[in-house]
This record gives C-alpha cells, structure tokens and sequence, in this order.
C-alpha cells in the first residue's frame, strides 16, 4: 500500500469501476449472480436537483443519506433500485435564463418571442443538467444512470398528459374564476408554497368608508393595511355572536369611498376574529383568498380594481392607473382630508413575495386551471383531501421524524384547490386544444384543423408529483419497474419541502394508482454553518461540497454531514469538521497499511484458523454488526456513523492493535499468522460496515486485501 491515500485519484478510479462492473443497476446484480431474482426489492427515487445550477450541501447531505440506505440495501442482497433524475423547475429555470438576457442584451422574453426563448433555456438546462450529474457522481452515490429521467423528457412528457387528462376525466380538475397568487414582475400565477414572507413595517389605518347617502358616517369601523383595495370591498363580515354589530346583519349599505360610491353588506361569519382589531373585516372578494371565500359562502359580487401589473383600474383620478402603494398614499391622505380616519399604527407585516422574483404578489381573479381536493370521486367518493389524510393516518405510510406528521395534516386541513396554470413558456404545455368555442382535453393533439393548444404551462410540481411512479413506466401498468419497484420503499427528502413535494406525491399517487407512492419518508435536515446561520452568498458563509470532496474527500464530507445529524434536525458545517473526518480516512488507511506490511509469507494453519472464529475480538464485532444494522434500519444514521467512528479509532486502533504489536513482533509464526488472521478479519469487517458511510476508501482497501472482489457487492 502507498503511504499516502491519494483522494482524487483512488475516487476518480474507484467510482468508474464501479460504473464498468454495472452493479448499479438491479437487473445487472440479478444477471451476474450476486442478487436473487427473488430478493425483497428496496427502491427509492431521488429527489431531482432542479437544472438551475450547481449542487449545494443540502444536496450532498441528501445524497449522503439515500446512498446508505442503497448501498445497505443492495449488501443485504435485496433487489435494489435508485432512479436518478433532474427537475426542469419552470419558472426558476426560465426567470434564471430571463434575467441573463435581461442584463446582457436589455431584453425581455417577449422581444425574443417563444421559441427562441425556449432554446436558449433548453440549452442552459442541459449545461447544467451536465454539471450536475458530474457532481452527483463525484459524492459517490451508487445510482442506476441506465434509468436516469428528467422532468420534461418525452417519456415524463407523456405520463404527464395521460395524467392531466384522467384527472379532468375523474372530474378532479377544473377550469374556473377564482382569486390565484399573480406575480405582477413574473407576470405569471404562482402556488401558496412558491411564496417567501418577507417582515416590513406597514401601517394599520382604522377608518370609515364615508358618508351614507342620508350623510351620517358609515356605521363600522374597519381596519386595513391596504386602503387602495377598499374600493373593491363589497361586504363587511362580523361575528354571528358580536352584539355591537348585530343590528346591521343583513343589511346593504351604499356609501361614497374617497368620490366612488360602492354598496356594501354586513354579513356574519364564523372565520371573522370579534376580538381583533374592530371585530369587523372589509371583504374584498377579488384581492384576498380568505375573502373570496367569504364571498362563496354568502354569495358575494366581487369587483376587481388591481390589474396584472399591480395598476389600480377604478375610474377614480385620485388613484386610477398608480401602483398599488403610490394609491394607498394617496386614499390615506384623502380619507385624512375627510376625517375618516380614527387611527393609525405601524405593525410589522408579512408581506408575500415570489420566489423566483422577489415581485410582491397580488391576488387576483383569473380564469385558471385547478386541481380540485375537495371534490369527491371514484367508487368511494373520498377526496384528495381525505386520502391524503388517511395514507399517513392508517399507517400507510409512515414519516420520520414523527413530530413532522401533525405538520402534514395541519397544513392538508388548510389546503385549497391547487392552481395548476402557469403563464410562462418553459414546462409542460397544457394538454387543451381550442377550436371555435369547442375544448378538447386529450393526451394528443386532436385530428382536424384550426385546433390551438392552451398556451399556459403546469405548475413544476404537477410533473414532479408523479415522480414515484412516472419513473418506473407508468402510465403502462404493465412496466416491469412498476410491478417490482412501486410504491418505493423510502422517500428521503428535506423536512422544508414536506408540503411542496412530497404531499403532492401522495396526492398524486392516490388519485392516479390507487396507492402510496411510498411506504417510509425520511425527513432530513438543514444545513447550515457553525453558527447556526443559513448558508447564503450575502453572508459569504456557502461551503462548497465539491471543493470540500476534492480537499478532504468525498468519504469525509459525506461522514461529516451524516453523525451529529438525526432526523428533521439542522447541522452545523464547518471547514473544520470536514477536515477532521478526513483525519479519520487517514486513520483508516494507516490501520489497513499496518496490518498489510505484517501480512505473514504463508497462510495460518487450520488450527490457528479456528482460533480466529472464536476470538473475543471477532465476538465484538459480531456485536458490533447487529447494533449497526439496527441503526440502520431504524433510520438513525448518525448513531450508526457515530459508533462506527469510535470502535474504529478508539477500540481497533487504539487497544486492539496495540494490543497485537508484540506477537506480531516477537511471537512464533504461528501466533504471527493467527495474529495477523484476527486484524486482518477484524479489518475486512469493519471496512463492511463502514462502506455505506465511506464507500470510495473502504472498496480502495478492500481490493488490495481481496483483488478482484468488490465490497459493494459483498453480503452484509
């Protein structure tokens, strides 16, 4: 063995090996004998890095862990299957190409036109595409790149429209008016989970509207942070028990707001707060979701007085044609001049902003497609609603860390009907044609002249939704992958995208399968730096895993994203902890570099064979194995990490080969041979369980002690 472990020559080696013998891939392990064609299968899909650019640490802690799971897996001689994959990520990858364009040739999507715009994206996706399959495989992470998938491929392309048009069949998706998120500088809708909440100091105006027309004073007080919206207010909601207001349910008020006269009814409703604020709520129907649904359960008018630009409408000069903010100045100052306002505060406010374009947003009434989950359908007649509840509640399936499963159905009881529709260019086109009135849903163009597809996009997470299954062939039940590898056995994900994603999934799954799209999910944490700060350009604080995996190694980075790190819970990263695990490798090799140069010129004698099953070291690890492998299965990765870490720096390092210096030096060749056949036995078993945590430098030792094996393939 060389003195020094050379990291990026021996892992540049090892993982193209490792490719050329194809044990990635279950079908190869089954054909070359070292999987049984009827072992248990254990499959998991790998959440798909979106093609906007490189991997970040929170991609390396995911890959870290997925790739124990896979490589203990595939060691235990279950049929085992990873699918790796890209997310296309619509609108993040077309702002992305947009604002590139922008700043160097001063132009907008619109000057280039849409196809020209769609080629440039395609080829920045691809580049990056590229970039990140170098670096996922640079981590080591043991994935069958014969099955690799994107989300826009022809293949997802297909499950994608065969899924849209089932859902519409199932009567579980819509065309329709309703409030939505418009991003006025993306121009285009956006979901309630692609929305960033931004704290900024507002002010809260508690006023009246105006004069009735017998010129008393508007009988309510209202407080507001957004005045320029009351011209669209159609109703004031109190509390069916408020008794300061319940002479006025029921009744409809005309009155002049700021020179234009709206008509408002005082309506009662359970949803209203009496003891915040005036207990009174100005209902604006088109400019608020929790609005628009008081006006549904009251049959309210809604008029919409903000456009797509974030302009006001309202034939009034005070504010027609102003930005949103520019008009709430200028009500606030005539309500002033009025004496209508009773009093003014400033609050902190959470403003909602889009993530991709940091725009603010402004709901708006919009003709939209929408996923509905509170619609019943099928034999049953469950919702989407209540499947989604109940594939966690009956055991289903099952998330880790627990505490995360009441998380789940908080936000499921708060989930509305999904907006589907986008207004970009870049994704899935919606599968609708048109032609002279007529609407055709069909997963292929129809026959005939004339027809023009929808020209919106879907949301990314409608084609990631179906992930689980749309790579494993569906919608062709009878896919090989899909009869074996679905519903897959885990899902490891970040605990921040439970709602995004992974709740999509089961929806998706459940509507469109029948089935969970997955029996376990595992919830990892954050990644952040030593000061418990997210890491983040401004802050100058990103630690780069691929700059770390050519300094340290790829094996050091990935211990140290995983001990320390239990489930759902953030870790720290620093330079320094990755350095230290390097440290560990250099342990590890010099422990197998020791007992290599001791290796005795003859093997042991049977007798000094026997000896070596039944020595008390050989027992512990024994005992060593079984507490690994619990870990494991119970998910708790960090404590299996951990102990590994300890026995062999502080117990085989420390004590036992120590312990094993003076036969090796001075004993007769026999106790030299039976020495050697413990350490040497001790050494290829811990080289066993550390693989999954430590793959390149376990299978680079391991070759040298048995050449022409592989440790991936060794049984556990």
């Amino acid at each position: 063995m060389e003195p020094r472990y050379d990291i990026q020559e021996v892992e540049s080696r090892i993982y193209a090996r490792w490719e050329e013998a194809g044990y990635f891939n279950p079908d190869i392990c089954i054909a070359k004998g070292v999987t049984d064609p009827d072992a248990e299968p254990f499959s998991i899909i790998l959440p798909p890095p979106n093609v906007t650019g490189t991997l970040h640490m929170g991609h390396a802690a995911m890959l870290a862990i997925e790739d124990i799971m896979v490589r203990y897996a595939r060691m235990r001689g279950k049929r085992t299957l990873w699918v790796p994959g890209t997310d296309h990520a619509a609108i993040a990858t077309q702002s992305r190409v947009e604002k590139d364009i922008l700043k160097e040739e001063k132009k907008t999507r619109y000057d280039l036109g849409r196809e020209e715009l769609l080629h440039r994206v395609r080829s920045y996706a691809q580049t990056s595409h590229d970039t990140i399959v170098q670096q996922i495989k640079r981590m080591g992470a043991s994935l069958d790149w014969s099955r690799e998938a994107y989300t826009l491929d022809e293949t997802r392309s297909f499950a994608v429209r065969t899924a849209f048009t089932r859902l519409h069949d199932l009567g579980l998706i819509y065309r329709g008016h309703r409030v939505i998120n418009w991003d006025p500088k993306g121009q285009t809708t956006i979901s309630d989970d692609e929305i960033v909440y931004e704290e900024r100091s507002a002010t809260l105006y508690t006023f009246r509207y105006g004069l009735l027309e017998d010129g008393a004073k508007f009988p309510i007080p209202i407080s507001t942070t957004r005045l320029e919206t009351k011209f669209g207010d159609t109703a004031v909601a109190v509390h069916p028990s408020d008794a300061r207001y319940a002479p006025y349910v029921g009744k409809t008020f005309r009155v002049d707001f700021c020179g234009t006269p709206i008509e408002v009814k005082v309506v009662a409703d359970e949803s209203v707060e009496k003891d915040f604020g005036t207990g009174a709520l100005g209902v604006t129907p088109a400019h608020s979701m929790i609005d628009w649904d008081i006006s549904q359960r009251h049959a309210l008018p809604f008029v919409q007085i903000i456009d797509e630009r974030g302009r006001m409408t309202v034939e009034n000069p005070l504010v027609q044609g102003k930005k949103t903010a520019e008009a709430r100045e200028a009500v606030a100052e005539e309500l002033r001049r009025r004496g209508l306002i009773e009093k003014e505060e400033k609050i902190p406010q959470n403003v909602a902003t889009a993530e991709r374009t940091g725009g603010i947003i402004e709901p708006l009434p919009k003709l939209q497609w929408f996923i509905a989950v509170n619609t019943p359908f099928g034999a049953a007649g469950h919702t989407l609603k209540e499947l989604m509840k109940a594939a966690v509640a009956d055991g289903s399936i099952a998330i880790l860390p627990e505490r995360f499963t009441r998380i789940y159905y908080n936000w499921i009881d708060n989930l509305r009907d999904w907006c589907i529709s986008r207004q970009i260019w870049f994704g899935h086109r919606v599968p609708v044609w048109y032609r002279n009135g007529q609407e055709a849903v069909s997963i292929e163009a129809p026959e005939g002249d004339g027809w023009e597809q929808d020209p919106d996009t879907l949301d990314t997470w409608f084609s990631s939704g179906l992930w689980p299954f749309s790579t494993l062939g569906w919608p062709d039940e009878r896919a090989p992958d899909l009869a074996v590898y679905f519903p897959n056995t885990v899902m490891e994900t970040g605990y921040d995208i439970i709602f995004f994603w992974v709740a999509r999934m089961i929806l998706m799954a459940e509507a469109l399968t029948g089935s969970v799209p997955f029996r376990k999910v595992y919830l990892h944490g954050l990644v952040r730096d030593d000061k418990g700060r997210k890491m983040s350009k401004s802050l100058g604080n990103i630690i780069d895993p691929l700059t770390m995996a050519d300094k340290y190694g790829a094996d050091a980075t990935r211990l140290s994203l995983i001990i320390g790190a239990a489930a759902g819970n953030d870790i720290k990263l620093s330079e320094d902890r990755v350095r230290g695990y390097r440290n560990f490798s250099t342990k590890l090799w010099n422990i197998a570099r020791f007992i290599e140069m001791n290796r005795p010129a003859e093997a042991p004698s049977s007798g000094a064979d026997a000896e070596v099953h039944t020595a008390p070291e050989l027992q512990e690890l024994a005992r060593l194995k079984t507490e690994v492998s619990a870990r494991i299965e119970a998910f708790e990765f960090h404590l299996a990490g951990d102990a590994l870490y300890h026995y062999v720096w502080h117990r085989f390092a420390d004590e036992i080969i120590e312990a094993h210096k003076a036969l090796l030096r001075d004993g007769s060749p026999e106790e030299k041979a039976a020495s050697y056949a413990v350490l040497e036995s001790l050494l290829l078993g811990s080289l066993t369980l550390l693989h999954p945590f430590m793959p390149f430098i376990t299978e680079e030792i391991f070759g040298i002690f048995r050449p022409g094996k592989m440790l991936m393939v060794e049984r556990w």
